[in-house]
């Protein structure tokens, strides 16, 4: 059996590797990894794929810096071709983004069957490129991995339980790769002894979504929130230059500890050292959860419901007030995991044992 898979962000790679050990594991499917180039990065280099574990692609597409537009529509050109010389029995896609799409597109146009990772997630905001994303991918896939009860959900409010689908619970791969590089961080992770930061002294923030980088009035609200909660404990945010810049010209970076952004490795230092965690991002948020951290979600949705249904999150846009409430409420409880939402990492065995099977029987 031939798959092949396709990967445009680093978070994908790390996603990716999680199946990769899975399918070398269980043998008998053959892998080939195509790199869109969606997400450039300097550090994307020989030493990074080494130190990650991470398979090197067979393909890397070098597709970036263009609109939307433009960067699907290449990627759509370049993807068919490689789909039409390694003719692979499945196409597999992880999440949201344009390389997720163009994806998708490339291999229904030519009737190679889609696997999903990540399906029936849902913001309900179409406003977001990535709800696009999914929503399209979704629909003309052929296997829907869906990493919790609520996406299932989702999918059958749509309608899939009447299409030609296979909808299946497998859990979160992004869980398989926190604990597996979780092991790995002890000897690699150094931003803790280079920053002074010690267990349970600061809260970890990140800001990348545009609805926040893109509104000067959004970020003001949420780094006065921040510079709130700082008179207790520190705060640290890893940031974007660009997000860097947009604090500096607007004097918005006071009692907040800012670092470059930092690898995996370090991330995961700094997530299971915080006390709490503030942030926009969408795997962060899943993160919190797989190491006994509380969530203070700046955004004014989540995909992640389960994570708010269950007390472990919670949503505040960029209101000051309700950070620093939603914080003070966090620091009187105490973490506790009354169930497994997400798999408990063994998603990624779970996917391509039944990538074989499912195989075996067409």
């Amino acid at each position: 059996m031939k798959l092949v898979t396709i990967v445009g962000a680093r978070p994908q790679f790390i996603k990716a590797a999680a199946l990769s050990r899975a399918f070398q594991e269980i043998g008998e499917i053959e892998e080939v990894i195509v790199h869109t180039g969606q997400h450039f990065d300097k550090n994307m280099s020989d030493v990074f794929f080494e130190e990650m574990q991470i398979p090197h692609p067979q393909y890397n597409l070098a597709i970036n810096s263009l609109s939307h537009g433009a960067m699907t529509g290449r990627m759509i050109e370049k993807i068919e071709a490689v789909l039409l010389e390694e003719k692979p029995d499945f196409l597999l896609v992880f999440g949201d983004t344009n390389s997720t799409l163009a994806g998708a597109l490339a291999a229904v146009k030519i009737q190679v069957p889609i696997v999903h990772v990540e399906a029936g997630l849902r913001s309900f905001n179409m406003a977001m490129p990535e709800e696009i994303n999914r929503i399209l991918t979704d629909r003309i896939s052929n296997i829907l991995f869906c990493p919790t009860d609520t996406a299932i959900e989702n999918l059958v409010k749509e309608g899939y339980g009447h299409l030609n689908v296979d909808v299946v619970k497998s859990g979160d791969v992004m869980e398989d790769a926190a604990l597996y590089y979780e092991k790995l961080s002890h000897e690699k992770a150094t931003v803790l002894q280079n920053n002074n930061l010690v267990e349970s002294s600061y809260y970890l923030c990140t800001l990348h979504r545009a609805e926040n980088t893109n509104s000067t009035a959004r970020m003001a609200e949420i780094i006065k929130g921040l510079n709130s909660i700082a008179e207790k404990f520190r705060v640290v945010l890893p940031v974007h230059p660009r997000t860097k810049e947009l604090l500096l010209q607007n004097n918005l970076h006071k009692n907040i500890l800012i670092l470059e952004p930092v690898g995996y490795y370090d991330m995961i230092a700094l997530v299971k050292n915080a006390r709490l965690i503030v942030t926009d991002s969408g795997g962060l948020q899943k993160e919190a959860y797989f190491f006994d951290k509380f969530c203070v979600t700046v955004r004014d949705q989540t995909e992640w419901v389960e994570l708010v249904s269950n007390g472990y999150n919670k949503i505040v846009g960029a209101s000051r007030n309700k950070i620093v409430e939603a914080v003070k409420d966090f620091e009187a409880r105490n973490f506790h995991k009354k169930n497994v939402l997400y798999g408990g990492g063994k998603a990624a065995h779970f996917i391509a044992d039944y990538l074989k099977k499912y195989k075996g029987t067409k």
